[in-house]
């Protein structure tokens, strides 16, 4: 009997019934990669749902799921769970015991498993605030609230006539997880998707890019709690891929190499820190080298698709792709045929000159409430448009409101945020997601994002200021890693920025300058003047930096400056350097 896949659970079972895989998931154990079958992800899927069902858990129970690296396990869990009308509660591991507090109470999570101890010491600090009745872990550890423990439970009784019975009444349009976002704004909102939304994506996104056939290979290691990997992970199963787990965001590069990925799904942060390692090495290099090295990368610069740059710009395109991008391939595993890159604007440098390197990026858009389908870039029948962020998704609607906002209908779009009618209605309205984004649509159907309504901002002179423009222009910049444009209220826009510091270490050595202190040191900030002085002629007077401070630490998801995806946590970095901000604005 053939899957019909409606429900998120389908997807695995379709693997088994038309291209099971000896290798579906493959992980590291002592330097070695293990795989698991099709078949026996089913089994210990199977295995989860008979524990959850000797606990007690019903349709319609939450379960919290917090991991640092993503892992088989997860995936047996989130099957478990769902396949008996269970709902997923994902959490972020960098979350704060407040947060987990917050979140586990509001989620009405009855259990939650955790990959690790220091997470389950984080979740049992809070548990007296919560509604939950036990906590567990992914971890094969000597407790009793190991995840061998946890799937003992089971073992007693023979739960698999009921698992298919709760199966078989689970309806495409049922919760299936509620996604709390990363809250760069105010408290998290509980984003409520069904599996028929989930599925949707999956399945509009598979029809819409030519998933390499040859090579089925792909690393999993962005946070799979995020909607983007979650999705990735099941449209991989859908694919017939063979998923590898990296064993960790450290060792990136190591398992891109080992694994040979035939795409990668990347976040414009991560591709960002790739493209400043490789030019870091470029400037290593000496004499031809070095000039061969940044000829090809100024060449990269200047891509157009399409041959619109005409045959001699491709005759010299043609060696820089054998001199040079054919090592940024080798290092990116050889075998890579493009990226995905969302949650986030990317800078068009990066995708002109990773497409020119025959590594094409294709930027798409969507969030969380759009499960997270919206539009995409694509090589094929002129479907990429540099500075965009594509065209919609088949099935999906695009249109702009009066104001600018982006609005979204689909079968993507979410059912709601969990406990939150009215804000549900103001986000909802006649089946279209207001996004809270910015945007235009050109005459070809192509989407550009220009801001965040939200992050928009008036000067005490009345201009409007769109910061995600100006700082995506910034960090062209190789003295600049991270920049926020302030303003709001103020007599004029100004920034504060995190230096690239390896960069910055490697520009004082050649200039036989010595840095007591990045906040201060005199040539430093000249030369930063510089930067910000040329790329500010691209902005009218009214928007242009007119000053900026340097921060004296670096951005990090660990101490709050950054969203697990990347993304800055603006009133959080404003509060942290409130006195370089007083610096600014009071001097």
């Amino acid at each position: 009997m053939s899957v019909n896949i409606s429900r998120i659970f389908d997807f695995i079972y379709d693997q088994l019934e038309n291209a099971p895989q000896e290798k579906c998931f493959n992980y590291k154990k002592n330097d070695t990669w293990k795989s698991i079958s099709t078949q026996e992800y089913i089994h210990s899927a199977n295995k989860v749902s008979s524990s959850l069902l000797k606990l007690g858990v019903k349709p319609n129970d939450k379960i919290a799921v917090i991991t640092e690296n993503n892992n088989p396990n997860w995936h047996f869990l989130d099957i478990g769970i769902l396949q008996i009308g269970a709902q997923n509660v994902p959490l972020y591991a960098t979350l704060s015991e407040k947060d987990y507090a917050y979140i586990l109470n509001h989620s009405d999570a009855t259990y939650c498993f955790v990959s690790n101890n220091e997470l389950y010491g984080k979740v049992k600090s809070v548990l007296d605030k919560t509604q939950l009745k036990g906590v567990f872990s992914l971890e094969e550890i000597q407790t009793e609230y190991s995840w061998s423990s946890f799937l003992k439970l089971g073992n007693k009784e023979n739960y698999q006539q009921k698992i298919e019975t709760l199966k078989k009444n689970i309806l495409p349009e049922d919760l299936a997880t509620i996604i709390y976002t990363s809250g760069t704004t105010g408290t998290p909102k509980g984003v409520l998707l069904s599996h028929k939304n989930i599925v949707f994506t999956v399945i509009t996104t598979m029809n819409s890019l030519d998933f390499n056939k040859e090579n089925k290979r792909v690393l999993s290691y962005l946070p799979v709690c995020h909607i983007f990997e979650r999705t990735a992970s099941y449209l991989n199963l859908y694919n017939g891929s063979e998923i590898y787990f990296a064993e960790s965001i450290d060792k990136i590069g190591d398992n891109i190499r080992e694994v040979k990925p035939g795409y990668l799904a990347v976040v414009p942060r991560l591709l960002e820190k790739i493209f400043d390692k490789i030019v870091d090495n470029g400037s290593q290099l000496t004499g031809l080298k070095k000039q061969l090295f940044f000829w090809a990368l100024e060449l990269g610069e200047k891509y157009e698709p399409y041959n619109k740059n005409g045959v001699w710009y491709h005759f010299k395109l043609k060696i820089a792709n054998k001199l040079i991008f054919s090592k940024w391939r080798e290092a990116l595993g050889g075998d890579l045929k493009f990226m995905i890159s969302g949650s986030a604007p990317l800078q068009d440098r990066l995708i002109r000159v990773f497409t020119a390197a025959q590594i094409p990026i294709y930027e798409g858009y969507g969030m969380t409430e759009s499960s997270p389908a919206g539009t995409i870039n694509d090589l094929r029948n002129n479907g990429l448009k540099i500075g965009t962020v594509g065209k919609p998704l088949k099935d999906i609607t695009i249109k702009i409101a009066e104001d600018g906002e982006i609005l979204i209908k689909g079968d993507n779009v979410m059912m709601g945020y969990y406990k939150n009618e009215e804000i549900t209605n103001r986000t909802i309205i006649n089946d279209y997601l207001h996004t809270g984004d910015i945007g235009k649509i050109d005459s070809e159907g192509f989407l550009t994002i220009t801001d965040r309504k939200k992050e928009i901002f008036k000067t005490s002179g009345g201009k409007y200021i769109a910061p995600s423009a100006l700082e995506s222009e910034f960090k062209n910049s190789r003295f600049i890693e991270q920049i926020m444009v302030i303003g709001e209220g103020e007599k004029m826009p100004a920034a504060l920025i995190q230096l690239h510091l390896d960069f910055v270490n490697d520009w004082a050595k050649r200039k036989n300058h010595v840095i007591k202190e990045i906040t201060s040191d005199k040539k430093l900030i000249e030369r930063i003047q510089k930067e910000v002085d040329f790329y500010n002629k691209k902005f009218g007077k009214w928007e242009q930096i007119k000053k900026f401070e340097i921060t004296p630490d670096e951005w990090t998801i660990e101490a709050g400056h950054l969203t697990p995806t990347m993304k800055m946590r603006r009133k959080i970095i404003k509060e942290k350097y409130k006195e370089l901000h007083q610096k600014i604005y009071n001097s």
